[in-house]
């Protein structure tokens, strides 16, 4: 139901759980019902539909059909592979833990590894992680779909990250379990037991992982995920699967997949630190204690409602006008908002001029694996002096600058900052995390307020550990910034129900949920579908038999030059119009009204 009167029944949290319920999508893919009208809702509608689909991370097993976060069998899991990886804290010598994956998987795994080297070398030890992401570091910053295809590469780029190891405990990420990149890494590890123990971590059941040919493999994920399920029996393989249920916006994983991720990867690591460094046992009870502060950290966030709609509310407008939404932030909350940025091309099909993150002291603070790529272009420039000579001499009150800190973060430096933004726009907004009780940052937050148009502060009891309270602020912070995001984008238009309408069709799971779409929106055949796709790729309203004989690597690699590919070919399927004619409706009328069929409501732009 959309409008102020959405409210959230128990009847539809647990809808997508029914057998019958879009049984031949994985969950990871399927609609969620509790978003269906997301596109009609209100600022503050959207937000709390976010917030419950946020929740069934956390929700209680209700029967055998999904195991789920805090799931006996998850739990148990999450155990095992910790003490795995304080086997490799408590003797580092030619060891490594390997984080890998593709997107939001692969900058989980490079935001995670980031801080847990960091706290290994607080305390004078060696670093024992390393990260992959498919594309390289550029995939930190921007869509780089096509190598997430490519298991072979995901063999090769583990093969070089491990070399001269005697033992490596690698953990690949795929929310769906479908990215051949991770595919090809793991069945490396199958091949080599005496070195490699696999970890897969994702979030659909076992018999969901994807069952399609890879380009020069005899195996598919699903396959892979068969052979781990055996080893798994004697501990020479784990899969960490909870169903957390299907995204906001359906399939795309940046929201829950990379929360869940996040969640489930630092639990593991917290607890093997806890036993290596300060002899705490890992046990049940405290991964379950750990994962209950994160549903916490949950409901603190999203009890800041009002202060979340008014951020979203302000960065649709922004994009509304064509302007742009900038995210400045200090320390790991920084790389939060580099990474929301980078998510929102390939997700709703913006351009990288709409959303940017910034982050205090540059590459400095990044501290990747390839170091500064200034060189690739000025989507890379990522300091808070880029942004001053770059972006800020071209602001205006229709932009929207976003500061995103801590207390423990140079006030000063971010009141600073703030004072030279406000001279070019009074369009300026903070997030700001606080400890209760501490009275001098209170004081100077109070001068600092009067320069933003809203700022909201979530204060937190003051903290047993440290460490989890900083990751606390993390997920805090990846909640409150994919709200503002999605909803920002909803609120432009480009959301069709809650499916990824102008999504990219830039690799084969992209293609394969592209084909999906149409036929859902449409109505038409399967064949049908693709034939509109393919001819929307092309450019051409008759396919050749050139065309129809190439691969879907081949058609996704085409895609990668084109745009707004899936709302031309929906337009042509619902009219029967040509190419051209379909082009001149979606620049006349960029978003259509209607009910079903030829009247569908389609947002396009």
């Amino acid at each position: 139901m959309a409008g102020s009167d959405w409210t959230c029944s128990l009847s539809a949290m647990h809808e997508w759980e029914s057998q019958d319920y879009e049984p031949s999508l994985p969950v990871s893919e399927k609609s969620n019902p509790l978003t269906r009208d997301i596109d009609r809702a209100s600022a503050k509608c959207i937000v709390r539909m976010l917030q419950a689909c946020d929740a069934q991370m956390f929700q209680e097993e209700t029967g055998a059909t999904y195991q789920r976060l805090l799931g006996e069998r998850v739990v148990e899991t999450v155990v095992e592979v910790a003490k795995r990886v304080q086997l490799v804290l408590k003797d580092p010598q030619d060891s490594l833990v390997v984080l890998s994956g593709c997107g939001t998987s692969g900058r989980m795994a490079f935001l995670i590894t980031s801080a847990f080297n960091r706290a290994l070398r607080e305390l004078n030890q060696s670093s024992v992680y390393s990260y992959i992401i498919a594309g390289g570091d550029r995939a930190l910053l921007s869509s780089q779909e096509a190598p997430e295809d490519d298991p072979k590469l995901g063999m090769l780029s583990l093969k070089k990250a491990c070399e001269g190891k005697k033992r490596v405990l690698f953990i690949g990420i795929s929310c769906g379990l479908s990215a051949p990149f991770v595919a090809g890494q793991l069945d490396f590890c199958l091949q080599h037991p005496e070195v490699y123990t696999p970890v897969l971590v994702g979030f659909n059941p076992a018999h969901q992982a994807r069952d399609e040919p890879m380009p020069g493999c005899t195996f598919t994920f699903r396959s892979v995920v068969q052979r781990m399920q055996e080893l798994a029996k004697s501990q020479k393989a784990f899969l960490i699967n909870p169903a957390v249920g299907p995204e906001a916006i359906s399939g795309s994983s940046r929201m829950k997949g990379g929360s869940a991720t996040k969640i489930l990867l630092e639990v593991v690591l917290s607890a093997a630190h806890a036993a290596t460094f300060t002899n705490t046992p890992v046990t049940h009870k405290g991964i379950l204690q750990h994962m209950r502060a994160y549903e916490k950290t949950l409901d603190k966030t999203y009890a800041q409602t009002d202060g979340i709609t008014a951020l979203l509310e302000a960065a649709g407008q922004s994009l509304l006008c064509g302007r742009r939404v900038c995210y400045m932030g200090w320390g790991s909350l920084a790389l939060l908002g580099l990474i929301d940025a980078s998510e929102c091309i390939p997700t709703f099909g913006a351009d990288y001029e709409d959303v940017r993150g910034f982050v205090s002291g540059g590459y400095k603070e990044l501290n990747n694996n390839e170091g500064p790529l200034i060189s690739l272009g000025p989507d890379f420039c990522i300091a808070h002096e880029d942004f001053l000579h770059l972006i800020l001499p071209s602001l205006n009150d229709q932009d929207i600058v976003l500061l995103v800190y801590t207390h423990s973060d140079d006030v000063s430096e971010v009141a600073e900052l703030a004072r030279r933004v406000r001279e070019k726009t009074s369009n300026l907004h903070a997030i700001y995390h606080r400890v209760d009780g501490d009275t001098a940052a209170a004081v100077q937050q109070e001068d600092f307020n009067k320069l933003c148009l809203s700022s909201l502060k979530i204060t937190w009891p003051s903290p047993a550990s440290e460490s989890l309270l900083h990751m606390q602020w993390e997920l805090s912070t990846k909640l409150l910034l994919n709200a503002v995001s999605t909803g920002a984008h909803v609120l432009k238009g480009k959301i069709y129900q809650n499916h990824m309408i102008d999504v990219q069709v830039t690799n084969s799971k992209l293609y394969c949920r592209a084909t999906r779409l149409l036929r859902k929106l449409s109505g038409c055949p399967e064949s049908q579908c693709e034939e509109a796709l393919l001819k929307a790729i092309y450019e051409v309203d008759e396919l050749t038999v050139g065309i129809t004989s190439c691969d879907i690597t081949t058609h996704t690699l085409t895609a990668r030059n084109r745009s707004k590919v899936v709302p031309l070919a929906l337009v042509c399927l619902l009219t029967g119009c040509s190419l051209v004619e379909a082009e001149s409706r979606l620049e006349q009328q960029p978003i259509f009204s209607g009910g079903t069929s030829s009247t569908m409501l389609v947002c396009v732009m």
